[in-house]
């Protein structure tokens, strides 16, 4: 446990980033995970629905600095195949 007066507020700041980054990171998991779960439904118009919430979703973590640039637009770029394979 830190002593000095910094370094205590220093612990109580990471604390609330940390829950900030795990929510945000719940959330974009949880909207892929909707997504990938419609999938099995073959329901176009869910799917398509899903996929964009799923996209914003992960832009919003690349945007928050969760995720980095590269992971997003891979992560992006899964689901898209994903969809055009349910179009085909």
């Amino acid at each position: 446990m830190p002593n000095i007066k910094s370094a205590i507020k220093r612990v109580s700041v990471i604390k609330t980033k940390t829950m900030r980054n795990n929510m945000i990171k719940s959330e974009y998991k949880s909207a892929v995970k909707k997504f990938e779960q419609s999938l099995e439904n073959s329901n176009v118009d869910e799917i398509k629905a899903l996929f964009s919430t799923a996209t914003k979703k992960i832009d919003q973590a690349c945007t928050k600095g969760v995720l980095t640039k590269n992971t997003a637009a891979r992560k992006k770029s899964n689901l898209s195949k994903k969809l055009n394979a349910v179009n085909a």
